[in-house]
């Protein structure tokens, strides 16, 4: 863990586009001001701990399940590209003409 130290209105820069600014410091509470863009969440750390819990939940997963998952997950996405003919260079074989056909 990086420690620093600040005083007020200093700022760190996380990247190359988040900063952080000690905003004041109340006696043992330190407020901050976070500047990042849209994509980056931000949340209060007990706040993210209670979003994890809730999406497992909500899924029904359990941390214990997920290396099966991830097991499982390889297979499946080498049964769905061999369902489909290829040609030696990769790229999906062309259907055969259907019978009958006009020429």
């Amino acid at each position: 863990m990086l420690v620093l130290s600040r005083q007020r209105d200093e700022s760190i820069i996380i990247g190359d586009n988040v900063q952080v600014t000690i905003v004041d410091i109340r006696g043992d509470k330190v407020r901050l001001g976070i500047v990042a863009p849209p994509e980056v969440t931000v949340h209060r750390k007990e706040v993210y701990d209670a979003i994890q819990r809730e999406n497992r939940k909500a899924s029904g997963v359990s941390p214990a399940d997920l290396p099966a998952v991830k097991a499982a997950t390889p297979a499946a996405a080498t049964a769905s590209r061999n369902s489909t003919p290829h040609s030696s260079n990769g790229t999906p074989a062309a259907a055969p003409p259907a019978s009958g056909a006009a020429s």
